[in-house]
């Protein structure tokens, strides 16, 4: 896969989590500082993981999605933020960006073309306690289109602490935060055509069904789906966390109502997509 960071003259450090590479670049300091900065933010990386993964046994996600009717849940503060920032998400993208998906996101996973199973199911996140109640068993969290935003927007506020102001952060080559006015070269590739634009105290997160496969569930069934769909998307904002979830649900709109449908959304500081080989920035 081709790096989407064309950059040579800052100290890089990279590790595994989330199923993906963490990277951290960090201009204008010394190696020492560096190195401490790094390890301490692959720390708070492996915690968060621990916390949000649906797959590892004992985290609060793989509790929550084995929770029997009228259980209630005690969190981490982290999961908690998380889940009321994606509560807030559902609710500024209209109902498109739904972390309750879980069993439709593995059902189209491992059975592709199959009319999913019906959603049933209700919990219910207390908004001013670190909790989670089950009114209904039977649905399951994912927070796969939120997660690694999330964490990169942790990083920032543990680097602000250390008086860092000058870093990209990336989580593979899908969600990249940049901290600082000074600019970072990002290469947006397409199937066929290569971007090159500069990004500087925002986040950008891409989405799309080239490399993942189609792995996107529409919250209303497959008969929601668009009838045309975007290869890609990338959507910048202010924080990683609002790029990612962006760049999630516009792939449930038609390329063609993209336009009018983010005309209001503020939140949004730009959209660029890539449909029939073509790159076209739309905002």
């Amino acid at each position: 896969m081709n790096s989407p960071f064309p950059i040579n003259d800052a100290r890089h450090f990279s590790h595994d989590a989330m199923n993906t590479i963490f990277s951290l670049r960090f201009r204008g300091m010394d190696e020492a500082t560096a190195r401490g900065m790094a390890r301490e933010c692959f720390d708070q990386i492996d915690a968060l993981e621990a916390r949000l993964s649906r797959f590892m046994e004992g985290s609060d996600v793989w509790r929550i999605n084995r929770m029997q009717s009228g259980e209630t849940l005690f969190l981490n503060e982290s999961t908690h933020q998380c889940l009321l920032r994606a509560l807030i998400a559902h609710a500024q993208t209209g109902g498109l960006f739904d972390i309750t998906l879980g069993t439709a996101i593995k059902h189209r996973k491992s059975s592709p073309g199959e009319i999913p199973p019906a959603l049933t199911g209700t919990l219910s996140i207390h908004p001013d306690a670190p909790a989670i109640t089950c009114i209904e068993a039977g649905r399951e969290i994912d927070l796969g289109g939120i997660g690694k935003g999330f964490a990169l927007d942790q990083l920032r506020a543990l680097l602000e602490d250390w008086g860092a102001h000058d870093a990209l952060l990336c989580a593979g080559a899908s969600s990249i935060l940049a901290l600082g006015p000074n600019p970072w070269p990002i290469d947006i590739h397409g199937t066929k055509a290569t971007l090159r634009i500069e990004i500087r105290d925002q986040a950008i997160s891409a989405s799309g069904i080239t490399i993942q496969g189609d792995h996107i569930v529409h919250p209303q069934g497959t008969n929601a789906m668009p009838k045309q769909r975007c290869t890609r998307i990338w959507v910048s904002a202010a924080d990683a966390t609002s790029a990612e979830v962006w760049s999630t649900a516009l792939m449930l709109v038609e390329p063609d109502e993209l336009a009018s449908f983010i005309e209001s959304k503020n939140e949004l500081q730009s959209v660029i997509i890539e449909r029939s080989g073509r790159i076209e920035t739309i905002r």
